[in-house]
């Protein structure tokens, strides 16, 4: 399956699934969910990894809120299972980053993966607001 299959596998799932997909110049998968906007980054040279992204949704100001940053990244990633938080520039992103063999396997976690991904947002964010 090459990457414009999978794109469009992804967009007719969350479209059957009630979403509002759209594949971008990029042929990635975007949609909105809870007024947050997510992505499903297709991997061109691996058929097997999905990957659902978060991004931008903490910016960093500074450096000492930087550092803040790193330490509940890595506070967040470590609570939840199968999601990362890390800082891209001067912004936080989160992911969760899984294999599915056959590809199609994705729909069987789809939901779940949303679930943690934002569950790590919001360990992220309640570390944020217990370190300021």
């Amino acid at each position: 399956m090459n990457k414009e299959e999978r794109a469009i596998m992804y967009r007719d799932y969350l479209a059957e699934e009630g979403y509002s997909p759209k594949i971008d110049d990029d042929g990635d998968v975007t949609f909105k969910a809870e007024g947050r906007r997510y992505f499903i980054i297709v991997d061109e040279k691996d058929d097997d990894f999905f990957r659902l992204l978060f991004p931008n949704f903490w910016s960093i100001e500074n450096e000492e809120e930087r550092r803040q940053v790193y330490i509940a990244a890595c506070e967040a990633t470590a609570e939840t299972k199968v999601a990362k938080v890390f800082p891209v520039r001067d912004d936080t992103w989160a992911s969760v980053e899984i294999f599915c063999s056959p590809p199609e396997m994705f729909k069987n976690v789809f939901e779940r993966s949303l679930m943690a991904l934002r569950a790590s947002v919001n360990a992220f964010k309640g570390h944020m607001q217990n370190n300021s």
